[in-house]
């Protein structure tokens, strides 16, 4: 009570529905209490708002003590003085509810003169954008959501009742409270590279030196991404070799060491461009906020094509190296965040192979310049050529099971969502084709649909790190092509974004790639399953029966957090036995 009276009280602001006082804007996922309130003389009903604070803590700490925490929570603790804010009127009901606004305001961008000033434009539009959803208190009466639904204009579809708190995100502030270690996962330091690695008697190589030693690839965060990375990009910037930079931003952190980097390497005289993306969603501010920084201190900043996105994540570096120009180039899976290469399971290929530098010099040429009729060597670019080319891997396999010879493909993705390739897998399912499917999120393909499906597996890891790489494979006759790139198999990504996959040739990385499927598809501790087309089974071991020995414990996160630990070489010599080929 006295925490409401001194920290609540004075900042919380009662707003009532009637002739003079119109139903409130309610801002973009903002928490509000619906208040009814009847006036005891006349029984006059009245409607109030009351937004709850967002600058004060969601939950407070009311004790601590040997047997625990004692939390209360905001909410709860503004419902039970909520009578002290309408003195004299008799509080009938007190309902949380949020509302999500829309947050897709495409405009037309071929007709805008200036893209920057059409996206701050749609920013500002977009916080008085129409109601899409309303989340309310399940146990609000039904009249109190009939109300909220006229004057938000939205339906029943758009209506969704909440069992406790509203707005879970929040609950990561828990995670602060002190002590409880054995509920926290222990502290996870990303480890260096093998090959970026030096011995106490060895002076530190250049990054691209060891580059050229051979391709290689980095799997965040299992592998740091300071010391790979964002290394290549500080290097390449202090490099009085290099002659310029590129890269794409499509997100990064808030000061981010990468872009600092290329903002030193512009002073210096570098030849700098970035490609940023303006339409990064939820992440249009920031962006705004780079390029304008970028420009002020002299690289070259280019929006890309309207129309579309440009969700590639790509760097190449041009270095003087006698009489040479050499090119070093970096594509990833993940954004250059170096935030969220803590968080989130990513790969980034590095090489210096003269046909993919090349290409993706003419893609970034594509994406300054003009060149409508752009051709590439081997990287598969969308949105012309990407979806052609993986619906004739996918005929490949078709035949080949058609001909009575082994065929199977793995897709490790974000989102599943594009109808066509869907069909294509449909497909091969129908010919026999042994497909695996690993997807974190969006999945409209249903597996083990008799006559349609039965030779395709949709599998989920859902564990301590968000899975976010995009890595392909088709089995190919025995040549085991491997893709990684930034493309999920979604209309938008194949159609309406810039992408790349590029190809993995090096046996080696083939066989770490191989090598991390098979954990994938052995996982029996993070994987979920979709059955039956939509349910889903958690994978658990089997329980060891009295003549056997138990079933081992595979947890991919876990063992790739081991492997990079105690392994000296990046590739594993032999394979986790697995379906994996």
């Amino acid at each position: 009570d006295q925490y409401f009276d001194q920290q609540l009280y004075p900042i919380l602001t009662p707003l009532v529905v009637d002739q003079a006082h119109p139903f409130p804007f309610i801002s973009n996922k903002s928490r509000s209490f619906a208040v009814e309130l009847e006036d005891p003389i006349t029984g006059e009903i009245v409607f109030a708002r009351i937004k709850i604070p967002s600058n004060r803590p969601r939950w407070l700490t009311v004790s601590k003590g040997k047997k625990g925490v004692v939390l209360l929570h905001i909410d709860d603790l503004i419902r039970q003085n909520i009578g002290r804010i309408f003195p004299g009127a008799k509080v009938r009901s007190a309902a949380v509810f949020r509302v999500t606004r829309n947050a897709d305001m495409a405009r037309n961008e071929e007709e805008a003169d200036d893209l920057l000033e059409l996206i701050e434009e749609e920013l500002r539009e977009r916080r008085f954008a129409d109601v899409v959803r309303l989340e309310i208190e399940s146990s609000a009466p039904d009249y109190i959501r009939k109300y909220l639904m006229e004057k938000m204009n939205i339906g029943k579809m758009d209506v969704f009742a909440v069992e406790g708190a509203i707005g879970l995100a929040d609950a990561m502030s828990l995670y602060k409270i002190p002590g409880y270690p054995e509920l926290r996962y222990k502290n996870w330091v990303p480890v260096i590279h093998p090959v970026l690695r030096t011995t106490s008697d060895e002076s530190k190589q250049d990054f691209f030196s060891i580059i050229r030693r051979g391709d290689f690839i980095v799997h965040h965060p299992y592998h740091s991404f300071a010391s790979s990375v964002q290394r290549f990009v500080e290097e390449a910037a202090a490099d009085p070799n290099v002659l310029a930079i590129k890269q794409t931003l499509y997100r990064t952190s808030k000061e981010s060491a990468l872009m600092h980097a290329l903002m030193r390497a512009a002073d210096a005289g570098k030849q700098i461009a970035v490609l940023v993306e303006l339409k990064a969603r939820f992440d249009e501010e920031r962006n705004i906020e780079w390029a304008q920084r970028l420009e002020r201190s002299g690289v070259h900043v280019a929006y890309g094509i309207a129309g579309l996105k440009i969700h590639s994540k790509m760097t190449i570096v041009v270095r003087q190296e006698g009489d040479q120009l050499c090119r070093y180039v970096h594509i990833g899976t993940g954004n250059y965040n170096p935030d969220t290469a803590q968080l989130y399971e990513d790969v980034g290929y590095f090489t210096c192979d003269q046909d993919i530098a090349s290409d993706v010099t003419e893609l970034f040429n594509f994406l300054t310049g003009y060149a409508p009729a752009q051709q590439y060597r081997r990287l598969l670019v969308a949105p012309h050529y990407m979806r052609e080319k993986i619906n004739s891997y996918i005929d490949f396999e078709i035949n080949e099971a058609r001909e009575g010879r082994p065929a199977s493909i793995i897709m490790k993705m974000n989102n599943l969502e594009d109808p066509l390739i869907i069909g294509k897998l449909y497909e091969a399912s129908s010919a026999g084709v042994s497909v695996d499917c690993i997807v974190r999120s969006v999945c409209r393909l249903k597996p083990g649909v008799a006559g349609l499906s039965e030779n395709i597996r949709v599998h989920s890891v859902v564990g301590r790190f968000l899975e976010h790489s995009r890595v392909y494979y088709f089995s190919h006759g025995g040549k085991d092509l491997f893709y990684l790139g930034s493309a999920d198999m979604m209309h938008r990504n194949l159609d309406a974004r810039v992408e790349a996959l590029v190809p993995v040739d090096a046996p080696d990385l083939k066989r770490y790639l191989g090598f991390m499927f098979s954990l994938y598809l052995s996982d029996n501790r993070q994987r979920w399953s979709i059955e039956a087309g939509i349910s889903h089974r958690k994978i658990e071991a089997d329980p060891a029966a009295e003549d056997s020995q138990p079933e081992s414990i595979v947890s991919v996160q876990e063992q790739l957090m081991h492997h990079v630990y105690t392994a000296s070489d990046p590739i594993p010599f032999e394979l986790r036995p697995s379906n994996f080929l």
